[in-house]
């Protein structure tokens, strides 16, 4: 369906389906689903308990394959719902597998905001059957009987993309919280379990002037002024947002943005609205992501992974030969040191920059505590890599290209020299945009292996760490044990802890059992199989690096791999199992 015709689902929140019309619940979008929920709601109102027996018939309106009517009251008891588990008990503490509070959640979206009792809430939530949770959009109603009694009914969708009608809901309940409790709202809009940060989207505001206030997703952007800042294509997307709800009060704009986490921009339709705060206003925020839009021009490094390795090598061979004499060879603009945004950068062993050729103003400086826009402390990192058996190793973090105000991934390759005076110095050189390569697999699994090998499971805290080093970009470490129990995985940890030896990918293929049998054998291999990346509903092609590990007497497989997006745009389907 085209997206401008899906802005009709605000107006079928007022419409009734009646029980002789023909209702589809292979749903395509949201529309489908708020009639369902409206349709059940007014049985409720009428009928009161009685009705919720006809919800409970399987392979009636109200009950089929993927969707089905839930009813609950305010206090999380589950009136009606297909899990045995749930209905019937109190539900309030069920949380997904990034600590979403379900049931809390589905209760705000209908009572948080005076006179707004429906409302959409988004989680992540397995579809019957099934073992992964997938991106669930739930649409709920607050109604009350005729004997006076309040129950929330609603229904979800399985969909890892936000719709025009979710973002709508989601701004206009920051702004009834915003009304109605001025500042003390604004802490509800960065935490990442609550209901104001979901899929790709999250709200923004900005004051009347253009300053940036609130932007969870980037956060150096925040108490700048935006206002002449302008896309790719030349929009100045605030100063046009600004002057849409001071003449309209409400409204969308489109324009080129990125998606959290990337660096490159895509279509992306936001809707404004005025929100009363204190003696002035304020512009409050969200957006969408335009299905299949076309994105900016991809920006590509103009080093490859092995390039830039046998760089940071031969400068280390030269700085061991030569000492800091050097550094004058390396400054010079245009050489193989210093070119198209490649250059050496060192830092001695307590993280004081000794040499910088691109900011000779930070030398001097010390960044053993520098942390990226993600919270990730690369400093540690980069010092971590100079102790580590090898003496080099990949570092990778989020940092603004020059002269632009997105952070981009950024992939750098250190290795630690000693001088001829024998001070030991850790020399680094980066590139933005680098291609994940099969090399920073085997160097993120290598140095997760020796972590293993030394600690055990003790060690498994460490690889979770989403802030740590073995967690970046859609890339992650996995730790299975030999019969197929998957013991750690960040990206995927509602896995953790059952036997997933039987799981089958898209194809059929037994994945775990697969890699876990040829890391047995060879002690180490590559392998392929379709997996979904984190946060996504469709399966891609993943390329995955495992090795056996033994410490102790315990044996472990440790791996991690990466996608690949173009070999993977016809597969569809889902794991099996």
């Amino acid at each position: 369906m085209p997206q401008h015709e899906k802005e009709k689902v605000t107006l079928m929140d007022k419409m009734i389906v009646t029980p002789t019309q023909k209702f589809t619940l292979e749903l395509e979008d949201s529309s489908d689903l708020v009639a369902l929920v409206n349709e059940a709601a007014k049985l409720v109102q009428t009928k009161g308990e009685s009705s919720f027996e006809e919800f409970r018939k399987s392979g009636s309106k109200w009950r089929q394959k993927d969707t089905y009517i839930f009813v609950l009251n305010t206090k999380g008891h589950m009136f009606v719902h297909p899990d045995p588990a749930l209905e019937g008990k109190v539900t309030l503490d069920l949380k997904d597998i990034n600590d979403r509070p379900i049931i809390r959640g589905l209760i705000e979206a209908a009572t948080s905001v005076p006179n707004k009792q429906k409302g959409w809430y988004h989680y992540q939530w397995p579809k019957p059957d099934e073992i992964l949770p997938r991106w669930k959009s739930s649409f709920v109603k607050l109604v009350k009987t005729s004997e006076g009694k309040s129950y929330i009914v609603g229904s979800g969708m399985y969909n890892d993309r936000m719709e025009k009608s979710f973002v709508v809901d989601m701004v206009k309940e920051a702004v009834g919280l915003i009304e109605k409790s001025g500042k003390d709202a604004f802490p509800l809009f960065y935490d990442k379990s609550g209901r104001f940060m979901a899929k790709d989207a999250y709200i923004f505001v900005f004051d009347p002037n253009g300053v940036d206030l609130i932007n969870p997703a980037y956060p150096n952007l925040e108490g700048r002024n935006l206002l002449d800042t302008k896309d790719v294509h030349n929009k100045p997307l605030v100063r046009e947002m600004l002057n849409l709800v001071q003449t309209k009060s409400t409204g969308w704009v489109n324009y080129m943005w990125p998606k959290p986490g990337e660096s490159v921009p895509t279509e992306k339709s936001s809707y404004v609205e005025k929100a009363k705060f204190e003696n002035s206003w304020l512009l409050v925020g969200a957006g969408v992501y335009l299905s299949d839009a076309p994105k900016a021009a991809h920006a590509e490094s103009l080093v490859s992974a092995p390039e830039l390795m046998e760089l940071v090598r031969a400068g280390a061979t030269l700085l061991e030969l030569e000492g800091e004499e050097v550094y004058a060879e390396f400054r010079k603009k245009g050489s193989k040191w210093f070119s198209d945004g490649t250059y050496f950068f060192t830092w001695d062993m307590d993280g004081n920059r000794s040499f910088h050729a691109a900011a000779p103003t930070l030398e001097g400086t010390n960044a053993k505590d520098a942390k990226d826009i993600l919270g990730r402390a690369y400093g540690k990192m980069f010092l971590e890599v100079a102790k580590s058996p090898t003496e080099e190793g990949w570092v990778h973090y989020m940092y603004p290209e020059p002269g632009q105000i997105f952070p981009a991934w950024k992939s750098a390759f250190a290795k630690l020299a000693t001088l001829p005076t024998g001070k030991k110095q850790l020399i680094v050189s980066a590139s933005y945009h680098m291609q994940m390569d099969e090399i920073m697999i085997e160097d993120v699994v290598n140095r997760a292996s020796l972590l293993v090998k030394e600690k055990g499971k003790a060690a498994f805290a460490e690889l979770r760490d989403k802030l740590g080093p073995f967690y970046f970009m859609d890339t992650y470490i996995f730790v299975d044990s030999p019969h197929g129990v998957e013991l750690v995985n960040s990206g995927a940890p509602y896995l953790e802890g059952k036997n997933i030896a039987d799981l089958k990918d898209a194809k059929g293929k037994t994945l775990a059992r697969d890699y876990i049998k040829a890391a047995m054998e060879n002690e180490k291999k590559w392998v392929e199989y379709y997996w979904y990346k984190p946060g996504s509903n469709e399966p891609t092609l993943k390329k995955a690096y495992v090795r056996k590990v033994q410490s102790g007497n315990d044996i472990y497989i440790v791996g991690s791999g990466f996608y690949v997006e173009e070999q993977s745009k016809k597969v569809q389907g889902k794991l099996l199992h």
